[in-house]
């Protein structure tokens, strides 16, 4: 099941989908009963609305829930979808799933929820403040990053989820708040991918000139006038304080955020001796055709559960 959920980040109530894994079985109410109690407000005030009745099964059954090592497959249940003795299904593992783009361009993609849900994660992907129908205004990883702060910490609540298995996605713009929330929470992020991210924003104003006049509006200027709203929203700037495991995912002819943000980030946290992947696509651009998309999904959800 998809829904989309109303929840308080700050003064605020902003949406997010929440995607649910087969075998789950939550009810909506449930999830709004959920952030009624984390946000101390009615749940009459923070309506769900169910988007997609439920997700696929996954087409490769060894993805659900099967870490690749050994040594993570001793943690996880051979079928974290079968119900406990009593009942109750087992904790599943969480992603928390930003969204690329800023306002209307580059929202929440339902398929990728359903993507990961189907892979047996509980999935959280903020649409940020001042989006379908939420208050406030998106900031590009300004103060809109309490969202994705405060969907881990209600995420955290679910008693269905396994709150030491709760980890963070960036795609494209998204990897700024992601990354931003793996600094400001790193004992509730166990592990961070950035795809296909952002890693230098004034880097990005001078490649992207059709972003220029958007990132002025919102930042209030330009690199050289307020440098450091723009360093703050640069996950290469916040890499020597990221604690836990990062992945990098790129393709190698992305147009949109040069595989160089990719690459820079990479070999930032290397250098750092931190714990960091690559996966790294040849011949493929921003997003990837659906079966590439598919393979990269089954082996960073591999990575995940490692």
């Amino acid at each position: 099941m998809i829904v989309r959920l109303t929840y308080r980040s700050g003064p605020y109530r902003v949406k997010g989908y929440v995607g649910l894994p087969p075998g789950c079985g939550a009810p909506p109410e449930a999830l709004q009963s959920l952030a009624a109690a984390r946000g101390g407000l009615p749940a009459a005030e923070l309506p769900v609305d169910v988007v997609a009745e439920a997700v696929r099964v996954s087409y490769r059954p060894h993805t659900m829930l099967r870490p690749a090592s050994s040594e993570a497959a001793s943690a996880v249940p051979p079928r974290a979808t079968s119900p406990r003795p009593d009942g109750a299904p087992y904790p599943y593992p969480a992603l928390v799933l930003c969204r690329g783009g800023v306002g209307g361009f580059g929202r929440v993609r339902p398929h990728w929820v359903d993507d990961f849900a189907a892979r047996g994660f509980v999935v959280f992907a903020p649409c940020y403040r001042g989006n379908e129908g939420g208050e406030g205004r998106d900031e590009f990883g300004g103060a809109d990053r309490e969202d994705v702060a405060e969907a881990i910490a209600l995420l955290r609540t679910f008693p269905f989820v396994d709150r030491d298995r709760v980890s963070v996605a960036g795609f494209s713009r998204g990897s700024i708040n992601a990354a931003r929330a793996a600094v400001d929470a790193p004992d509730a992020v166990r592990r961070l991918v950035l795809w296909s991210g952002v890693a230098d924003l004034a880097r990005t104003y001078e490649e992207r000139v059709d972003l220029r006049r958007t990132l002025k509006r919102i930042l209030g200027g330009t690199p050289a006038k307020r440098p450091e709203a723009y360093r703050e929203r640069s996950p290469l700037a916040l890499a020597p304080r990221l604690r836990c495991p990062t992945l990098v995912v790129h393709g190698a002819k992305d147009p949109q955020v040069d595989v160089g943000h990719g690459l820079a980030m990479y070999e930032a946290l290397r250098a750092l001796g931190a714990p960091v992947d690559l996966h790294l696509y040849e011949g493929f651009a921003h997003l990837f055709p659906y079966a590439a998309h598919q393979a990269a999904v089954d082996r960073m959800a591999a990575w995940l559960l490692e």
